[in-house]
């Protein structure tokens, strides 16, 4: 689906608040698109809502786009700081008559649209502005700030060819003359010339950075026919659109900001892997035959724009821990290891990365689906557990009492690795003629405050001698 001319898409996020789970999913698909097709990738930021825009929201759009790893060719590009080319660009509509001023009053528009719903038709701008030949206007209101609005064609049809939805079409005679550019409010700071409207920004914007394919969430449908009349009042090439379903909820209801979503940074907090994320969120919407898990690279090398879904997909947390489960196996233990001492960081414990913590992770990683989950079980490494007591007093008996009194004696003396412990615990196990998950299940208690773990003697290896020790010492 590429073309011969170069690739380049974008994402365009609104700084309004976090980077929306949706958006992320048509970053990944514009990133792994220009990437499959040796493209570029461009991100700009949206943040001409001055009222709502943060540098917050920026930072944290930053932020997640990071953590995925989708980098971008150019950006951030901010469209605040392209006022004047807006301008420019509205003047040259002006002239060649394809943009016009409206005075019209908000009171004016909305008795307008009442008498339109009174005789039942739809709602439209009725043109009242819009200059034709031998047509009188209005006399210029005083004190009144015009905006300025697109001569949009009146008669013909608005077709494309979509590269999720096949062909649409929509006649002109369903859209009216879009606002293209609002008077700036009293007091901003913005510009004394005013601030664009989405839709003709975001026109001007892919004409200037060159997009060749826009996909975006098909809530963006019903704005493609304004955009595709602007891009030809232009004369500007026009890019191929995709419009992808939108993300379900658990209430089946669309995933948003103002419906429970929650940010992509916040999944890293939680303990998710940007891979697991990035394969998550292509299979929401974007199929290869029945893989399920497969790494970036993979999605680069079968991402041709073809295979997207039609229908929308609903966000499932157990499917997506279940995949950050499969990512954190084949995760490399040192990478693991830095990543679970900055969840023990948070929670006020300070561990070095180092060597020991890898092979603590390497243990522990097949019984977890997020590095929150793997800090879990470490964190009794390194901090005081408390056996719980309903459970070890039934399993204490007095044979079982000397066999650990006799264990911890061997283990403070004997060579400090799995083989040797395991030989320690062997010894016990038949002096004292127990099974093992007699002597074992209450050592994990008085050890890991649980009566469920890996290996007895890797658990143990893992451990500092004194630890084990002191925690046997109470017997």
């Amino acid at each position: 689906m590429g073309s011969t001319s170069p690739v380049r898409t974008r994402i365009a996020p609104s700084p309004t608040g976090f980077l929306h789970l949706g958006t992320a999913r048509t970053a990944l698909y514009s990133w792994a698109y220009a990437r499959h097709f040796g493209g570029e990738f461009v991100l700009r930021i949206e943040d001409t809502d001055v009222a709502r825009s943060t540098q917050d929201s920026v930072s944290q759009i930053l932020d997640s786009m990071r953590w995925l790893g989708l980098d971008y060719d150019e950006g951030p590009i901010y469209q605040m700081q392209r006022l004047a080319r807006y301008h420019a660009v509205i003047e040259q509509m002006l002239a060649a008559g394809t943009a016009y001023r409206c005075y019209c009053t908000p009171e004016e528009l909305d008795a307008m649209r009442e008498a339109q719903r009174e005789r039942g038709v739809k709602t439209h701008y009725d043109g009242r502005w819009r200059p034709a030949p031998g047509k009188p206007l209005p006399p210029v209101p005083a004190g009144v700030q015009p905006v300025v609005r697109f001569a949009n064609p009146v008669d013909g049809i608005v077709s494309w060819d979509d590269l999720v939805k096949g062909s649409i079409s929509i006649s002109n005679h369903e859209i009216d003359d879009l606002i293209l550019l609002r008077p700036a409010a009293e007091g901003s700071a913005a510009s004394a010339l005013g601030v664009p409207t989405y839709n003709f920004a975001v026109v001007v914007d892919d004409w200037d950075m060159a997009i060749s394919h826009v996909f975006r969430g098909d809530e963006h449908i019903n704005n493609t026919p304004w955009q595709i009349n602007l891009f030809h009042a232009l004369g500007a090439p026009l890019p191929r659109f995709g419009h992808c379903p939108i993300i379900l909820g658990d209430d089946g209801q669309k995933l948003s900001k103002r419906r429970g979503a929650v940010s992509v940074t916040a999944y890293e907090q939680a303990g998710y892997l940007p891979e697991a994320m990035l394969n998550y969120l292509a299979r929401l919407g974007w199929s290869h035959g029945d893989e399920e898990l497969f790494s970036l690279a993979q999605m680069v090398d079968w991402f041709d724009g073809s295979h997207l879904a039609k229908s929308p997909a609903q966000w499932d947390p157990a499917k997506l821990a279940w995949v950050n489960a499969q990512h954190l196996k084949l995760a490399d233990d040192d990478r693991l290891a830095v990543l679970v001492a900055a969840q023990l960081a948070n929670r006020g414990v300070t561990v070095a990365a180092d060597a020991r913590l890898a092979a603590m992770c390497s243990l522990y990683k097949d019984r977890c689906n997020t590095t929150v989950e793997l800090a879990d079980w470490l964190g009794m490494y390194f901090v005081p557990v408390a056996a719980p007591a309903d459970e070890l007093a039934p399993l204490l008996t007095d044979a079982v009492r000397a066999a650990l009194v006799a264990l911890r004696d061997q283990l403070a003396g004997c060579d400090w690795d799995k083989a040797a412990i395991g030989q320690a615990l062997k010894s016990c196990l038949a002096e004292h003629r127990l099974k093992m998950p007699q002597l074992a299940i209450p050592l994990r208690l008085l050890l890991c405050g649980r009566a469920q773990t890996p290996s007895v003697d890797a658990v143990l290896a893992l451990f500092d001698r004194s630890t084990v020790l002191s925690r046997l010492q109470s017997l």
